[in-house]
């Protein structure tokens, strides 16, 4: 039985279908609750303080700064009136715990941030006196400072440093931050001494410009990688212009007598990686050439597929969309987690920390497994968000593959793939989410306990350890490229996620040399093509910032031009190796129930058909 009361067909037309069902309906229902749930745990965080003593800040003692609090029982001073006292002010602002990553200082809520060091008790009290802004704790008169006994635990350890309060985050932070060197005491120590680290980073201030402009160039770049063909034309361009340049940087640097030592040894270290680049370049166009020469026959179809897809994107352009709207997805949810998480770290009951005697905030007894019920939505809903981006681009492209006349599709296709989505297949893809969870937590946890045990553990269960990880993370794998080619049936057929995933499975079993072909050989065509792009930034870098001879160092710049060029192309290229991937799934659903007779016309384009009777001759002639 199908959702929404239908049976689901016996028969698989294996077409697009204008009459659709809903499909895991039950599964949409239960993510839907998981959702409020997720929601719940927002609000309990704002109902209970946890948010406004995140956002407010609040004492050691759990008052709560610029606001009315009630008094809490067992604990002094508590439930004070903090209406005029909306600062949060620590004692000893530089006393940092690194291990927990907070400070130890005792807190409490002030009028007004000290703009000036204060140096003396007489300090403090004048302070006092002039502005009603307290600094030491509530239990001591401000007029008498500087003749309390208790003084030195009671009030901020001197001299007080001038501060300023946090924008939004109400907290009293040292203006000189010099205080927090533990966190950096490695990397100040390195950049004092180490005069390197001072040419890279003048280097990426130098150069910021070409940093924006190549940035700019690399989006440019993706549109052009098709085919394996482009890949080792520009691959061996790009070798010969290195070879031209280290060449040339040697008529430059011998053509010049007048240098000072400290521009010699730049200029020789400029010439050795020109020649380092310049020879891996050359290694990897031989490995290339060789590579294609000698698979040339047996890659046609995926060759095939790959002019297909790029006719695809030409098509439907909002494809190109796509990485971008599923990244700002993605962010929004994760800004949105995170601040949940934050106001869970405030809320929860009063406890009193047995080391400082200082009052925190803690999660007990049931409500401590909000965390992990959060920490599980953070990867099924994250899932659920990609899952999304394959099934959208599955629907088009299916609709694009089964449209005999071209001109005639839809107006906009991808946004008629996501309505569909919405309408009847969310719980299809909430299905498929959940079961990529299932697989990634506990390779997550394994990660964890493997990384907590470093260097303690013997060389028996860290192999374990290792091997179960490694497990899990194939089968996630296998999962996800099952996943993805059932929701391309789903996307034909409108069938269930278990049904389509059977439904693909037969049909990937039936054509397994055919998908381990593509699949290797696909893979290493996009594998080099984001190699082609980042390659492609990089000699552009290397051009504009090799002439540029006041430069003292333009290794790092280029490092980050071509980070941002990869990632760039990673989310490119998963887009276009999805459409690959459903282009090969309905291609073999066309062949399968379809001839060429009358009646049974392939759906295929004619460039995929001929490439397909070439590599039919192929076969037979090898056999």
């Amino acid at each position: 039985m199908g959702c929404c009361g239908s049976v689901e067909r016996t028969k698989r037309e294996w077409r697009p279908l204008e009459d659709r069902s809903c499909t895991d309906l039950p599964w949409f229902l239960l993510f839907t609750v998981f959702c409020v749930g997720m929601g719940s745990i927002c609000s309990f965080t704002i109902v209970t303080g946890g948010a406004a003593r995140l956002v407010f800040g609040y004492d050691s003692y759990g008052n709560t700064c610029g606001q009315r609090n009630e008094r809490i029982e067992g604990v002094q001073l508590s439930g004070l009136d903090h209406t005029d006292r909306k600062f949060v002010f620590f004692l000893d602002p530089c006393n940092v715990d690194i291990v927990q990553r907070k400070i130890k200082s005792m807190a409490l809520c002030v009028s007004l941030c000290p703009t000036e060091e204060l140096k003396t008790y007489q300090d403090l009290k004048r302070f006092a006196m002039l502005n009603g802004s307290e600094l030491c704790s509530y239990d001591m008169a401000g007029h008498k400072y500087p003749d309390l006994p208790e003084r030195v635990s009671k009030c901020p350890k001197l001299p007080v440093p001038p501060s300023k309060p946090l924008p939004v985050f109400n907290r009293c932070t040292p203006v000189d931050i010099s205080c927090y060197a533990k966190f950096a005491e490695a990397v100040v120590t390195f950049v004092g001494d180490n005069s390197v680290l001072h040419r890279l980073i003048a280097g990426v201030a130098a150069s910021k410009e070409i940093i924006i402009g190549l940035c700019h160039f690399l989006l440019l770049c993706l549109f052009p990688v098709k085919q394996a063909d482009g890949c080792v034309l520009l691959v061996s361009a790009g070798t010969s212009v290195l070879w031209w340049l280290y060449i040339d940087h040697r008529l430059y640097g011998n053509s010049t007598t007048n240098k000072v030592q400290e521009d010699v040894e730049l200029s020789r270290d400029s010439g050795q990686a020109l020649l380092v680049y310049a020879g891996a370049a050359t290694v990897f166009t031989i490995i290339l050439l060789l590579l294609m020469l000698f698979m040339r026959k047996r890659v046609a179809l995926t060759i095939a597929l790959f002019h297909v897809a790029g006719k695809v994107f030409i098509h439907l352009p909002l494809l190109t969309l796509q990485p971008f709207v599923t990244f700002l997805a993605l962010l929004l949810f994760w800004i949105y987690w995170i601040l949940v998480l934050l106001f869970l770290g405030t809320s929860g009951n009063p406890v009193q920390n047995e080391e400082t005697g200082l009052t925190e905030f803690r999660l007990t007894g049931p409500l401590q497994y909000l965390t992990w019920y959060h920490a599980v939505g953070l990867v099924w809903i994250t899932e659920f968000i990609l899952a999304c981006q394959q099934m959208t681009v599955a629907g088009a492209v299916v609709t694009y593959y089964f449209t005999r006349d071209k001109n005639r599709l839809p107006v906009t296709p991808i946004l008629s793939s996501v309505l569909r989505l919405v309408r009847y297949h969310l719980g299809t893809v909430a299905k498929g989410a959940f079961i990529i969870t299932l697989v990634k937590i506990p390779r997550l946890f394994l990660m964890y306990i493997h990384n907590q045990l470093k260097g303690k553990e013997n060389a028996c269960s860290r192999c374990l350890l290792k091997t179960c990880i490694c497990c899990l993370w194939c089968l996630e794998k296998c999962l996800n490229y099952l996943n993805q080619n059932a929701y391309a049936a789903t996307a034909i057929n409108s069938t269930s996620f278990c049904t389509s995933a059977r439904d693909a499975f037969v049909i990937l079993v039936e054509n397994a040399l055919r998908v381990a072909t593509i699949n290797a050989v696909g893979d290493f065509v996009l594998f080099l093509g984001k190699i082609l792009i980042v390659t492609t930034t990089a000699f552009a870098g290397v051009l504009l910032l090799n002439y540029q001879r006041d430069y003292a160092e333009w290794l790092l710049p280029l490092i980050i031009v071509c980070l941002f060029s990869f990632l760039v192309a990673h989310c490119f290229l998963s887009i276009f190796e999805i459409v690959v991937d459903v282009l090969f799934l309905c291609f073999a659903i066309d062949t399968k129930y379809n001839d060429g007779t009358p009646g049974k016309e392939f759906f295929m384009e004619k460039a995929l058909m001929v490439r397909t009777c070439l590599l039919s001759r192929y076969s037979q002639q090898q056999q």
